[in-house]
């Protein structure tokens, strides 16, 4: 939206005289906000970008194209994409009815061609970008991502940018392995499992994190120690041995943060977990 002001001048028998100042707001024909579903990201992460683009002016707007930078940045001599789209992700709506697939190119940057939106309609434009290795991960870090929309008779092209904020918190997975894979019976396997953290944030006693598993068939005598430190129960965990339940207690499983680092040549960011290791032992 644009204020534009005019005032007249009055002239008569070598004198002048000026009007009063008016003015008017020139409406644009496009409006556009971006928003992302979440705020905020980790390492891997996937995230829903919704683009809502309204009509204002008294006719059509046809053959529109969206430019999205995919959060694009300069590093050293190169331009880096933190954000890459995900394919087949796009949905396209006029009204709230779900249109013919639109033209997509995953770029970098990502463009969209064939946007057509009647004259006091409104469109939205759904779709997925994964965080990749060249989205910074320290903490504080953002990524800011804009769309630009242009033709379609617009007079000038229109931005609609949405901001990521890294979230300061664990982000976990757990892996399970069994040793050795074949046993007689009354024989002794061994259960690992492997929590690692990709987050920027520890796991610690406050997030309560807890593993529980059912062990089938049912172990018996079972010991078990957490980062190489005997565990007791029900110090702990707690241990069925009718059901073959375990559980760890709330606050007993804790997970160093990861570590980043830079390729100083690529820019890309290299995530190391944090690793914690659970072991637990019995006879089957």
């Amino acid at each position: 939206m644009a204020t534009f002001y005019n005032q007249a001048t009055l002239s008569y028998g070598g004198n002048t005289t000026t009007s009063n100042i008016t003015t008017g707001e020139l409406l644009d024909a496009l409006t556009a906000v971006k928003t992302a579903l979440r705020g905020t990201y980790t390492a891997n992460d996937t995230i829903t970008y919704v683009l809502s683009l309204v009509n204002t002016s008294a006719g059509a707007l046809t053959n529109l194209t969206i430019t999205d930078d995919l959060g694009a940045f300069a590093y050293n001599t190169q331009t880096l994409y933190p954000l890459t789209y995900v394919a087949g992700s796009l949905r396209y709506l006029v009204n709230g009815v779900l249109q013919t697939q639109p033209v997509v190119a995953a770029g970098p940057p990502l463009t969209v061609t064939g946007i057509n939106i009647p004259a006091g309609a409104n469109a939205t434009i759904i779709y997925e970008a994964a965080v990749n290795q060249f989205a910074p991960l320290t903490a504080g870090s953002t990524i800011t991502n804009t769309a630009t929309i242009s033709g379609g008779g617009l007079t000038a092209s229109v931005d609609a940018t949405a901001v990521l904020t890294t979230q300061n918190r664990p982000a976990l997975t757990i892996n399970k392995s069994l040793s050795p894979t074949t046993v007689t019976e009354n024989g002794q396997i061994t259960y690992t499992f492997t929590i690692q953290n990709t987050g920027s944030a520890p796991a610690t006693a406050t997030d309560d994190a807890t593993v529980t598993d059912t062990f089938n068939p049912v172990l018996n005598g079972i010991a078990v120690n957490f980062n190489n430190t005997a565990w007791t129960e029900p110090a702990n965990y707690s241990y069925n041995t009718e059901t073959g339940v375990f559980t760890t207690l709330p606050g007993q499983i804790t997970v160093p943060a990861a570590v980043y680092t830079r390729d100083p040549a690529t820019g890309a960011w290299i995530v190391t977990p944090g690793v914690s290791t659970l072991v637990v032992t019995g006879t089957v």
